[in-house]
């Protein structure tokens, strides 16, 4: 057996030794190459410049085309930047750029890797969910059927129109006895739903509501909003003003409202990272962000890029988040669990 031993893993072998040659012929190369030292040094700048955006997103300004905002909306795949770096500074043979790639590595693990474990936890008491439905979804019907499989409690919809109202109304009747649609948008409910009405987000026809669901376990102010589109244009940029101004408004009437637990179901158009939802993000917990798995992207439904669908909640604790499978929307669906308060009841 020692002469078995040997033989794996003496000079002739191919285990351990082997390794530790290679990696004896790493080391040496540092010591000798005074040029891994000097070169990639682009492949630094590119690498300190990423770490500064990223750390710095928030100072970057919206005064030319809403940058900033853009930026933001899009800010967690500035990390797939980073292992790009990393197979660059290698082929290089740059301790330079390796050392440099480090500091955006540990910016974007500081900002979004907490997204990346498992918070979803079980129990609550309710169970919500959201879905943009597409006004031009030539399945309404399906899309309908889809949400109520979800089993969620309350339900709320956004970008109604006119003619496919009456086909979600008849296809959820029989799972939501409560419902209520105001303008483009609408909730259904499981529960009793009371003081229902429209929530003026400045844009001069509803696509905004609140009501009251009284659940077994308390009551929860509910607002559902689908803030205005933002557009990236040539000559203007990320244009956004309608929805900062909206976003704003739904900031304000979610400051007043008087019962204690609070949920924000709808395309918000904006992720939570962008500064220009700060009046509604300010004072809400996302229920992704704090009881979910991963980074929940719901648009677009083909291949989700952002989170721009949102289940906030205030004086509430959520309990688990989830994004539900596609239907004939350009979004996906959400859903949270969540736990009401006491003072709620």
């Amino acid at each position: 057996m020692a002469q078995a031993y040997m033989t794996e893993t003496g000079s002739g072998g191919q285990g351990p030794d082997r390794r530790g040659t290679r990696f004896h012929r790493l080391l040496t190369s540092l010591r000798t190459d005074r040029g891994i030292w000097r070169r990639g040094i682009v492949l630094a700048a590119f690498a300190l410049v990423l770490a500064l955006v990223m750390a710095l997103h928030a100072q970057i300004p919206n005064r030319i085309g809403n940058l900033g905002s853009l930026l933001e909306t899009f800010l967690p795949w500035l990390g797939l930047a980073v292992p790009v770096l990393l197979v660059l500074a290698l082929i290089r043979r740059s301790a330079t750029a390796l050392i440099a790639v480090l500091l955006p590595a540990i910016i974007w693990v500081n900002l979004f890797g907490g997204l990346l474990v498992d918070r979803t936890g079980s129990g609550g008491d309710l169970t919500v969910a959201t879905h943009n439905v597409n006004a031009d979804n030539p399945d309404p019907e399906g899309t309908a059927r889809d949400v109520a499989a979800s089993e969620a409690d309350v339900v709320a919809l956004e970008e109604l129109t006119t003619s496919a109202v009456p086909v979600y109304e008849k296809a959820l009747a029989s799972t939501y006895k409560y419902h209520s649609v105001q303008g483009t948008v609408g909730l259904w409910s499981k529960y009793p739903l009371s003081g229902a009405a429209p929530v003026d987000i400045k844009l001069g026809w509803t696509r905004a509501m609140r009501a009251t669901v009284t659940a077994p376990d308390g009551q929860l102010a509910v607002y559902v909003a689908h803030l205005p589109s933002v557009r990236v244009k040539m000559e203007a940029g990320f244009t956004a003003r309608q929805r900062d101004k909206s976003a704003d408004a739904l900031g304000e009437a979610i400051a007043d409202e008087k019962l204690p637990d609070i949920a924000l179901l709808g395309d918000l158009n904006g992720t939570m990272n962008d500064r220009a939802l700060n009046g509604v993000t300010s004072q809400m917990r996302s229920a992704q962000g704090a009881a979910g798995s991963g980074f929940g992207f719901s648009w677009p439904a083909s291949f989700p890029m952002a989170r721009i669908d949102q289940i906030m909640v205030k004086g509430v604790e959520p309990v688990t988040s989830w994004t539900l499978p596609e239907t004939g929307s350009d979004h996906l669906p959400i859903a949270a669990r969540v736990k009401l308060s006491a003072t709620g009841s």
